[in-house]
C-alpha cells in the first residue's frame, strides 16, 4: 500500500474547501473559508501534538506550535454571535500550553509565569465581551492575575530550588489590584510604588548589617 504523500494531503485539502464553498453557495452553512482554515490549524496542532507524544522530555517545544494552532482553529471555527471570544481563547491555550511545559518537567518553573500572564490575559479579554462585566476594572483583574501567577511559583514543586521570593511580587501585585478595584483607593495607586521601593531598599539594609554581625 503506497504511503500518502503531499499530493494526497493538498488534493484532499482542495475537495474539502470546494466542498464548503458549494455548501455556502447553497446556503448550508456560513463561512465555508474560516471553517477550512480552522480545521487545517487544528490538523497542524494535532501533528505537533504527536510529536510531543512521541518523546514529551525532549520534544516539549511542539506545545508550543500544537497551542498556537489549537487556538488558531479554535477560534476561527467560532460562531459569529461568540467572534469576540477567538483573542481569548487563543491566548488561553498558549497559556495552558506553558503549563504543560512545567508539567511535563517541573524544572521547567519558568514557564508558569509566562503561562499565567497569558492566562489573565485570556480572561481579560474574555470578560470585556459580557456586558455584566463591563463596570469591571480590568487593570485590577489583570493584577490580581499577576499575583496568583507568582504564587504559583512560590507554591509549586521545584526541583532546581526554593522560589520563596515570588511571594514578594505575588503580595504588592495582588494590592496593586485591589487598589485598583476600587474608586476610592485608586488615587493611592501612586504612592505604591514608591512606598515598595522604600521599603524594599530598607530590607537590602537591614539584611546587609545583620550578615556582618
Amino acid at each position: 500500500m503506497k504511503r500518502f504523500d503531499f499530493r494526497t494531503i493538498f488534493g484532499t485539502g482542495l475537495i474539502l474547501l470546494g466542498g464548503l464553498m458549494l455548501l455556502e453557495k447553497l446556503n448550508i452553512i456560513k463561512g465555508a473559508s474560516g471553517v477550512f482554515w480552522g480545521l487545517v490549524f487544528l490538523v497542524g496542532a494535532a501533528y505537533f501534538l504527536m510529536v510531543l507524544l512521541q518523546d514529551p522530555q525532549n520534544r516539549w517545544w511542539a506545545i508550543f506550535p500544537a497551542a498556537a494552532l489549537g487556538g488558531m482553529g479554535g477560534a476561527a471555527l467560532l460562531p459569529d454571535a461568540f467572534s469576540g471570544w477567538g483573542g481569548g481563547i487563543f491566548l488561553g491555550t498558549l497559556g495552558l500550553g506553558f503549563f504543560i511545559v512545567y508539567i511535563i518537567n517541573r524544572a521547567n518553573w519558568w514557564a508558569v509565569i509566562p503561562g499565567g500572564v497569558l492566562l489573565t490575559l485570556a480572561g481579560v479579554t474574555t470578560l470585556t465581551e459580557f456586558e455584566a462585566f463591563s463596570a469591571v476594572n480590568t487593570g485590577s483583574i489583570f493584577f490580581i492575575g499577576l499575583g496568583f501567577t507568582f504564587l504559583l511559583v512560590a507554591l509549586l514543586p521545584n526541583p532546581q530550588g526554593e522560589t520563596r521570593w515570588a511571594y514578594i511580587p505575588a503580595i504588592a501585585l495582588v494590592l496593586m489590584g485591589g487598589l485598583l478595584g476600587t474608586q476610592a483607593t485608586a488615587g493611592l495607586v501612586g504612592y505604591v510604588w514608591p512606598i515598595a521601593l522604600i521599603l524594599a531598599g530598607l530590607l537590602v539594609i537591614v539584611g546587609f548589617f545583620r550578615n556582618r554581625e
